[in-house]
């Protein structure tokens, strides 16, 4: 036969799937426990609410509050000043474990920001690297000597890597659209230009270049995962797209240098070419029809807003760009 259950049985325990109620919800919090050692050590509710920097309205209150919560009495009030009850010694006893632990975290915390803000990882794209980043990181220096900064100077795809895999905490890129997995925002902008070596016979056109002929030349180009590249690949998507690259090149100073020695056009950040232009070691050559325009953007993990250092890198690009 089965087992029987009903008033014959044994009694009925509590309901194990019933939610304990949150610790927060049963201990006091830190700062009742700070009150009431503060009353322990001066022996006055109303020094202790000075100490604390409270009225002594609010700090009655308090401590009512805390009694309620914990069901016993713990200060009893008199004109001739404030003593701990018996219940109450043995509570400040235990407040007292609990504000050290707390102290401790605290200091654990503090250590960890020192930690933190002691370095900053920055990751950016070549253009932002090269032209910009030495200017604001000479400007944070100013602000935090003591800080440790590290580069990578690398394309945007790289940039979008480094920060996903933690080992950054800052990035700076160009291009379209913010790299999947980030968050971002526009700290600048930034434009495109034709360039070519002056002995080209671009350079001695009367007409403005087509953006059908750009896209049909063999250029020297960035990579593939650069921000220049993604520009141009979406702004000749529909003239054709890109003719096989004559070179490819993973930094815009290799760009440069292959261009100046007569080896074909290519298309960099006028923020790269300007000491080129005005020495007319490069010509820019104009294209009707075709903008170049690109936004650059300071970049962190999705969800992760920028702290200490980075933080304060990010706003003074904001401030300067």
């Amino acid at each position: 036969m089965g087992r029987e259950h009903g008033a014959g049985g044994g009694g009925v325990g509590p309901d194990e799937d019933e939610p304990a109620v949150p610790l927060a919800h049963r201990v006091p919090d830190l700062g009742a426990l700070e009150l009431l050692l503060a009353v322990a050590r001066l022996g006055s509710l109303g020094r202790a609410a000075r100490a604390q920097g409270i009225s002594q309205p609010a700090a009655s209150s308090r401590i009512r509050s805390m009694e309620r919560q914990l069901g016993v009495g713990l200060v009893e009030r008199s004109p001739r000043g404030s003593r701990l009850t018996d219940a109450g010694v043995l509570v400040t006893d235990w407040a007292r474990r609990v504000v050290e632990a707390a102290e401790a975290f605290d200091a654990g915390a503090q250590a960890l920001r020192g930690r933190r803000d002691s370095r900053l990882r920055v990751a950016a794209s070549m253009t932002i690297a090269e032209y910009l980043l030495p200017g604001w990181l000479i400007a944070l220096r100013a602000q935090r000597p003591g800080t440790a900064v590290s580069l990578l100077a690398g394309n945007s795809r790289a940039v979008a890597e480094r920060l996903l895999a933690g080992a950054a905490d800052l990035g700076f890129v160009e291009g379209l659209q913010v790299p999947a997995g980030l968050d971002g925002t526009v700290i600048g902008h930034d434009r495109l230009l034709v360039v070519a070596a002056p002995s080209h016979p671009w350079a001695r056109r009367r007409t403005e270049l087509t953006a059908a002929e750009l896209a049909a030349t063999p250029l020297i180009l960035r990579e593939r995962g650069s921000g220049t590249r993604a520009v141009l690949d979406a702004a000749l998507a529909r003239h054709g797209g890109l003719a096989a690259p004559l070179l490819e090149l993973a930094s815009t100073t290799a760009v440069k240098a292959a261009v100046v020695s007569e080896a074909a056009p290519s298309v960099l950040s006028e923020l790269a070419v300007g000491e080129e232009l005005t020495a007319r070691r490069l010509v820019e050559i104009p294209v009707d029809g075709l903008r170049l325009g690109r936004e650059l953007r300071a970049v962190w993990p999705a969800g992760q807003r920028p702290v200490g250092p980075a933080r304060q890198l990010l706003g003074l690009t904001r401030a300067t760009a």
